[in-house]
């Protein structure tokens, strides 16, 4: 039994590290050569800083750095006190479960249909001003301000804050049901602490440790985000990572050199980032010690903790009205300022002569489906191999799942894209699926894993007793009883890879278009009411995997009732 699980595990760790890891490494080490000015297609095959000279001089740098750090950092930190407080202020009025349903349309709406419902939603001729115009703003024509693309970055904050402050909130409360909160609030209100002194001082100490790699991961990819930062950031200049796609795009060839010196500058920021956010625990934890070992009660934090539920309730009703203006500009025909509502409605909107939609859905579909199936085969390998040796999980091995979701994605997807045209994938279905795969993977796993873990070994043991082959085990009991987390790891794995862009963009060449590239593509200044298509129905893909989820292990349990009552 041992010797099976071993081998199972061991060519599974293969898979991972050929698979995943060596093709991350790749392409960062393709990336780094073309940084250092050696690109043997070009005809340069000696290594220079020449890149970098040219990278530091090129107009607009230093402000796309600023813009890249403040957002990143801004948005993180914004996302995790409002999460924060948003938890305390609420935790025993809301349930975990209710918690979830009333999160999950967030987090399955992909962020490109939600930055593009936002702009819709706060654009200057945005349907917020349309509300409110005439009547309160006297405004016939759309007001001289730019609230989408503003230089400081705000909207493109606001984007991060509705879709991050979400998951950060489901995080929390998965985090909360480790340590005992109410004991704690009781403990503490005994003592005279207000209930934000004990959440500060006693909860979040607790809570914190048990995050600290999903708030990595957010602040990963606030500071090197693509798609959000084309649709709601600033455009000139505009981030780093939107400014080393535009480099890597440009028909001159002369920039592919600093653009490559820029994706690795991209990944050098994000580590450095997560370097001086540990490092910020440090000083917090320091004056932590020092703020509780001086005593007193301390201020109230009361009313910081309900200004930051207000915000959060704020953030989830922008969201829910940009999905719902995302739907409305599908089906409007004449919408003229500042009418709050369309004049005209019409269905021609979905009527696509040139079949370019309907070819982007089949593509989603397909990639999605494929990259789910292949992370899930790989996800339930790696738990039934850890199972079957019975050692535990091991937290190097562990450590490969976060790495895709750690390194960003512009750093080293050029070179991956260089590796696959040497190969002969270049610009291919499988080239694109495989690239998906190793940003679907983690997120498989990562869902899959505790309630794999959480299986009641007695079970397993029965079946052995009766005789099952290790084989038999796996397809007659742990499949069928953890039919339902499967399904809700498959459309958790589904809605990230309908999200994918860069991946797409890179490994397809531009041959293959998905809803996601297509709605991103479409969001600089075409008709909204086809963009407002492209993203309804890039957003209702993930919402019906998570529906066929939920219905699935009914219907297949109901069928089995059925069939049994058939026979007996």
């Amino acid at each position: 039994m041992k010797v099976e699980g071993r081998a199972l595990r061991g060519i599974v760790l293969l898979l991972v590290f050929g698979g995943i890891v060596l093709p991350i490494l790749a392409g960062f080490w393709q990336t780094a050569r073309a940084a250092f000015g050696v690109m043997p297609a070009l005809g340069d095959r000696t290594a220079s800083l020449a890149p970098w000279y040219t990278l530091f001089a090129l107009p607009g740098f230093a402000t796309s750095l600023r813009l890249t750090l403040v957002t990143g950092f801004g948005a993180t930190a914004l996302a995790l006190i409002l999460a924060t407080g948003f938890c305390a202020a609420v935790h025993g009025r809301i349930g975990p479960q209710a918690a979830a349903r009333m999160l999950s349309p967030y987090l399955a709406t992909p962020h490109a249909a939600m930055a593009i419902g936002l702009s819709f939603l706060i654009a200057p001729s945005g349907w917020v001003v349309r509300l409110l115009s005439p009547w309160l703003t006297s405004w016939r024509v759309p007001p001289e301000a730019i609230t989408v693309g503003d230089r400081w970055g705000l909207a493109l904050i606001l984007g991060l804050l509705v879709k991050e402050v979400p998951f950060l909130l489901l995080v929390i409360l998965s985090a909360l049901g480790q340590i005992p909160v109410r004991r704690h609030l009781a403990q503490g209100r005994a003592l005279g602490y207000g209930r934000g002194i004990v959440w500060i001082k006693v909860i979040m100490p607790q809570v914190y440790p048990l995050i600290r790699l999903p708030i990595y991961v957010v602040l990963a990819f606030t500071l090197s985000v693509v798609d959000v930062s084309i649709i709601l950031g600033p455009s000139n200049p505009p981030t780093l990572s939107v400014a080393v796609l535009r480099w890597f795009s440009s028909p001159d060839v002369n920039r592919m050199m600093p653009a490559a010196a820029a994706a690795l500058l991209q990944a050098g920021i994000v580590l450095a980032g997560i370097a001086l956010w540990w490092a910020g625990e440090r000083t917090v934890i320091r004056l932590g010690h020092w703020w509780i070992g001086r005593g007193g009660r301390g201020l109230s934090a009361e009313p910081g903790l309900w200004m930051a539920s207000a915000l959060v309730a704020g953030l989830m009703a922008l969201g829910a009205l940009a999905l719902v203006v995302l739907l409305i500009w599908s089906w409007a025909w004449r919408w003229s300022f500042p009418e709050a509502l369309p004049q005209s409605w019409s269905a021609r909107n979905w009527i696509d002569p040139s079949g370019s939609w309907y070819r982007a859905l089949a593509a989603t579909v397909e990639i999605g489906l494929a990259t789910t199936g292949i992370s899930l085969a790989l996800a339930v390998a790696w738990l039934e191999g850890e199972q079957r040796v019975g050692g535990g999980r091991l937290r190097w091995a562990t450590g490969l799942i976060y790495l895709p979701l750690l390194v960003p994605q512009i750093g080293f997807l050029y070179g991956l894209n260089v590796v696959f045209l040497e190969a002969g994938l270049g610009g291919s279905m499988a080239a694109v699926i495989w690239a998906q795969t190793l940003f679907v993977f983690p997120y498989v796993m990562i869902t899959l894993s505790d309630p794999w873990r959480a299986l009641d070994r007695r079970l397993v043991a029965a079946a052995a007793s009766l005789g099952a082959t290790p084989l038999g085990r796996l397809v007659r009991v742990k499949l069928p009883i953890l039919m339902r987390p499967i399904l809700t790891t498959a459309a958790v794995g589904f809605a990230v890879s309908v999200a994918q862009y860069l991946p797409t963009l890179f490994m397809g060449a531009g041959r293959i278009a998905t809803l996601t590239t297509e709605a991103v593509t479409l969001s600089s200044g075409s008709d909204r009411r086809i963009v407002g298509v492209y993203a309804i129905l890039q957003s209702a893909l993930p919402f019906a995997a998570y529906g066929a989820a939920i219905l699935l292990p009914s219907i297949l349990q109901h069928n089995r009732r059925a069939l049994t009552g058939g026979f007996s």
